[in-house]
Protein backbone atom coordinates (compact mmCIF):
# COMPACT_ATOMS: atom_id res chain seq x y z
CA UNK A 1 0.00 0.00 0.00
CA UNK A 2 1.43 3.74 -0.51
CA UNK A 3 1.33 6.60 1.56
CA UNK A 4 0.02 8.54 -1.47
CA UNK A 5 -3.50 7.10 -1.45
CA UNK A 6 -6.64 9.46 -1.91
CA UNK A 7 -8.50 11.74 0.66
CA UNK A 8 -11.49 9.58 -0.17
CA UNK A 9 -10.00 6.49 -0.30
CA UNK A 10 -8.58 6.76 3.13
CA UNK A 11 -12.21 8.15 4.49
CA UNK A 12 -13.59 4.84 3.24
CA UNK A 13 -10.59 2.98 4.65
CA UNK A 14 -11.12 4.41 8.45
CA UNK A 15 -14.95 3.77 7.95
CA UNK A 16 -14.53 -0.01 7.30
CA UNK A 17 -12.24 -0.30 10.70
CA UNK A 18 -14.76 1.63 12.78
CA UNK A 19 -17.51 -0.20 11.37
CA UNK A 20 -16.59 -2.93 13.04
CA UNK A 21 -17.88 -0.92 16.38
CA UNK A 22 -21.44 -1.66 14.97
CA UNK A 23 -20.70 -5.21 16.81
CA UNK A 24 -21.12 -3.37 20.05
CA UNK A 25 -25.18 -3.17 19.10
CA UNK A 26 -25.66 -5.66 16.52
CA UNK A 27 -24.79 -9.32 16.93
CA UNK A 28 -21.54 -10.18 14.15
CA UNK A 29 -21.76 -6.21 13.70
CA UNK A 30 -17.88 -6.55 13.92
CA UNK A 31 -18.20 -9.06 10.64
CA UNK A 32 -21.03 -7.34 8.91
CA UNK A 33 -19.97 -3.92 9.19
CA UNK A 34 -16.74 -4.01 7.41
CA UNK A 35 -18.03 -6.81 5.28
CA UNK A 36 -20.45 -4.87 3.41
CA UNK A 37 -18.33 -1.77 2.80
CA UNK A 38 -15.62 -3.86 1.42
CA UNK A 39 -18.22 -5.84 -1.11
CA UNK A 40 -19.48 -2.49 -1.88
CA UNK A 41 -15.96 -0.57 -2.35
CA UNK A 42 -13.38 -3.21 -2.90
CA UNK A 43 -12.76 -2.37 -6.45
CA UNK A 44 -12.17 1.63 -5.98
CA UNK A 45 -8.43 1.19 -4.94
CA UNK A 46 -5.94 -0.87 -3.76
CA UNK A 47 -5.06 1.33 -0.46
CA UNK A 48 -9.02 0.39 0.72
CA UNK A 49 -8.92 -3.17 -1.04
CA UNK A 50 -6.04 -3.79 1.34
CA UNK A 51 -7.72 -1.73 4.74
CA UNK A 52 -10.88 -3.70 3.99
CA UNK A 53 -9.10 -7.13 3.92
CA UNK A 54 -7.15 -6.65 6.93
CA UNK A 55 -10.70 -5.55 9.23
CA UNK A 56 -12.33 -8.12 7.95
CA UNK A 57 -9.98 -11.00 8.92
CA UNK A 58 -9.68 -9.01 12.22
CA UNK A 59 -12.69 -9.02 12.82
CA UNK A 60 -13.54 -12.62 11.87
CA UNK A 61 -10.47 -13.65 14.16
CA UNK A 62 -11.73 -11.96 17.08
CA UNK A 63 -15.13 -13.58 16.62
CA UNK A 64 -13.53 -17.23 17.07
CA UNK A 65 -11.32 -15.65 19.53
CA UNK A 66 -14.41 -14.65 21.29
CA UNK A 67 -16.34 -18.05 20.80
CA UNK A 68 -13.57 -19.96 22.38
CA UNK A 69 -13.01 -17.58 25.39
CA UNK A 70 -16.86 -17.66 25.46
CA UNK A 71 -16.63 -21.73 25.63
CA UNK A 72 -13.83 -20.99 28.79
CA UNK A 73 -16.18 -19.38 30.56
CA UNK A 74 -16.99 -23.01 32.79
CA UNK A 75 -13.42 -21.70 34.55
CA UNK A 76 -12.88 -18.64 35.22
CA UNK A 77 -10.55 -17.50 32.73
CA UNK A 78 -12.93 -17.35 29.93
CA UNK A 79 -13.84 -14.25 31.59
CA UNK A 80 -10.76 -12.47 31.58
CA UNK A 81 -10.05 -13.40 28.33
CA UNK A 82 -12.94 -11.85 26.87
CA UNK A 83 -12.23 -8.80 28.89
CA UNK A 84 -8.69 -8.86 27.54
CA UNK A 85 -10.13 -9.55 23.74
CA UNK A 86 -12.72 -6.42 24.18
CA UNK A 87 -9.84 -4.13 25.11
CA UNK A 88 -7.43 -5.69 22.55
CA UNK A 89 -10.39 -5.20 20.01
CA UNK A 90 -11.13 -1.39 20.73
CA UNK A 91 -7.79 -0.54 20.67
CA UNK A 92 -6.17 -2.05 17.44
CA UNK A 93 -9.50 -0.96 15.49
CA UNK A 94 -9.09 2.88 16.43
CA UNK A 95 -5.02 2.21 16.07
CA UNK A 96 -5.88 1.02 12.51
CA UNK A 97 -8.53 4.04 11.52
CA UNK A 98 -5.56 6.42 12.25
CA UNK A 99 -3.45 4.71 10.56
CA UNK A 100 -5.70 4.74 7.84
CA UNK A 101 -6.57 8.43 7.81
CA UNK A 102 -2.32 9.07 7.36
CA UNK A 103 -2.22 6.92 4.55
CA UNK A 104 -0.26 4.33 5.72
CA UNK A 105 -0.64 0.26 5.72
CA UNK A 106 -1.40 -1.14 9.34
CA UNK A 107 -1.80 -4.63 9.80
CA UNK A 108 -3.62 -6.15 12.88
CA UNK A 109 -1.68 -8.82 14.62
CA UNK A 110 -2.73 -12.46 15.52
CA UNK A 111 -4.74 -13.01 13.19
CA UNK A 112 -6.14 -15.74 10.37
CA UNK A 113 -5.67 -14.53 6.54
CA UNK A 114 -9.29 -15.45 5.50
CA UNK A 115 -9.45 -13.38 2.58
CA UNK A 116 -5.81 -12.54 0.97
Amino acid sequence: MSNHSGKEERMWAIIVHLSALIGLIVPLGNVLGPLIIWLVKREEGAFFDAHGKEALNFNISVTIYAAIASLLLVIFIGALLLIALFLFWVILVIMAAVKANEGKEFQYPLIFRFIK
